[in-house]
């Protein structure tokens, strides 16, 4: 509820021109001014991986882990919230058709709407739910705390990335996030739901 809550805040701003609107603008720009080498090639490298193409590769991976550890529902969660939740991002797309950032010199020239980040969304989903199965599916705090924090790096770098590459506003990928941590909350708690109740049925 709190992620979908900052979520409809920005989209409520950014559709009202609000000062984000401004902060936006300038952090897009200076990310044009100086964009270099080897920067640049290390953003365009997470932002390929994290594609359409790629996030299809990633979610084989997983999904080839979790039939692996016989962790079912866990594999049940991500080829429901994964998908869904990239499609549900298009559909935010075409509802608030926010035009990308615009530069004499771009990195990138995409043609669709910037808001919220596709790129940014599928990662956060991925992420989010490699880092929920890590925090409760496994054993050891270590293992925990660090494959979280290598979860939410991930995400951070993604979101970065379409940034510098003017692909995305500030708020587009700070929207991305709340509304992919607000859906798979909602994925998450339907699949655990499921299995409550077909392991109470065999009780």
């Amino acid at each position: 509820m709190a992620a979908a809550s900052v979520f409809g805040d920005l989209a409520e701003d950014v559709m009202g021109q609000e000062s984000i609107v401004v902060l936006d603008q300038r952090i897009s720009h200076w990310f044009n001014l100086h964009g270099a080498e080897p920067a640049t090639s290390l953003m365009l490298g997470v932002s390929a991986l994290h594609s359409v193409a790629g996030m299809v590769l990633l979610v084989a991976m997983a999904g080839w882990y979790f039939w692996r550890a016989q962790a079912r529902y866990w594999l049940l969660a991500l080829l429901v919230s994964v998908p869904s939740g990239m499609l549900l991002n298009v559909l935010f797309k075409y509802v608030f058709q926010r035009s990308r950032p615009v530069f004499d010199t771009p990195l990138v020239s995409l043609m669709t709407y910037s808001f919220p980040s596709g790129h940014t969304a599928a990662a956060t989903l991925f992420y989010g739910l490699l880092a929920s199965y890590a925090m409760m599916g496994r054993s050891g705090w270590s293992v925990r705390l660090g494959t979280a924090a290598g979860c939410v790096t991930m995400v951070l770098l993604v979101a970065l990335s379409r940034v510098y590459l003017g692909a995305h506003f500030l708020s587009d990928v700070l929207a991305a996030m709340a509304e992919s941590v607000a859906w798979l909350a909602v994925c998450i708690t339907a699949i655990s739901t499921l299995r409550r109740r077909r392991e109470a049925k065999t009780l």
